[in-house]
């Protein structure tokens, strides 16, 4: 009898358990012919993209282009996402176009902070309360400002708990673009993986057999032509660097 009982309960939909679009991949794999995802369990961090920092923060629009593609990606891949701000009340909040979007996915935190790193203790329990299953630790995809201070030490923390950590160099920047190349260089020597924002959405999907790829094919065109120029820039600019030294 009550055997039967568990399994009425189950059938109703408001007790099954419900799982992330890769979790849900996961399940299916041996029995699909579609790849299993390569990056299973992503958290989307968004470090201080906030309204003061547009005019001091070099390439800040190209930031925001990529941020806002990263955020589409997780709406469509149910990639949970946390945002920070750096001291509100005097640097602003998050840019509006960045804020409107992030309503639109599952938005986990959005929390005020005097810590450089994001990895306050708010946002460190919401992230152990929205780990995969069995608490397995989260592969976090890092895009924001700047990136030798607030977002270099989010990735150190973050990797010092276990974590995974992303850095998606088209979607982080400094006031000095000289700063870039050594954080970036200081990040994956610390084990962080260093990428673009179109390689990692990629890396995402592994298969164009899977239905979400349609969608993510067209978001990395719309903004492809943008993202290729600021990265061009940004090489340059590292090039220059060390020929001016």
């Amino acid at each position: 009898m009550r055997y039967q009982l568990y399994r009425t309960i189950l059938r109703q939909s408001a007790f099954k358990p419900q799982f992330s679009r890769f979790q849900q991949y996961q399940r299916t794999a041996m029995s699909s012919k579609v790849s299993p995802p390569r990056i299973a369990n992503p958290a989307l961090f968004i470090c201080d993209i906030q309204e003061r920092f547009q005019k001091a923060i070099y390439q800040f629009p190209s930031v925001v282009t990529t941020t806002l593609k990263l955020l589409s990606a997780a709406k469509t891949l149910q990639i949970p996402v946390y945002i920070t701000t750096q001291n509100k009340r005097a640097l602003g909040d998050t840019v509006p176009e960045i804020l409107a979007l992030a309503k639109e996915t599952n938005l986990i935190i959005n929390a005020d902070k005097s810590l450089f790193s994001m990895c306050t203790q708010e946002v460190l329990d919401k992230l152990d309360e929205n780990t995969g299953e069995g608490g397995e630790k989260r592969e976090v995809i890092v895009v924001g400002i700047e990136s030798h201070i607030c977002l270099m030490q989010t990735t150190l923390d973050l990797l010092e708990r276990g974590h995974k950590v992303w850095v998606v160099r088209d979607g982080v920047s400094s006031c000095n673009p000289q700063e870039i190349p050594t954080a970036l260089a200081r990040m994956q020597q610390a084990g962080a993986v260093i990428t673009t924002s179109e390689s990692f959405l990629f890396e995402c999907m592994k298969d164009s057999a899977r239905p979400e790829f349609k969608t993510i094919a067209g978001l990395v065109k719309e903004t492809k032509a943008s993202k290729s120029s600021s990265i061009n820039q940004f090489a340059e600019n590292h090039t220059n660097s060390f020929v001016r030294k």
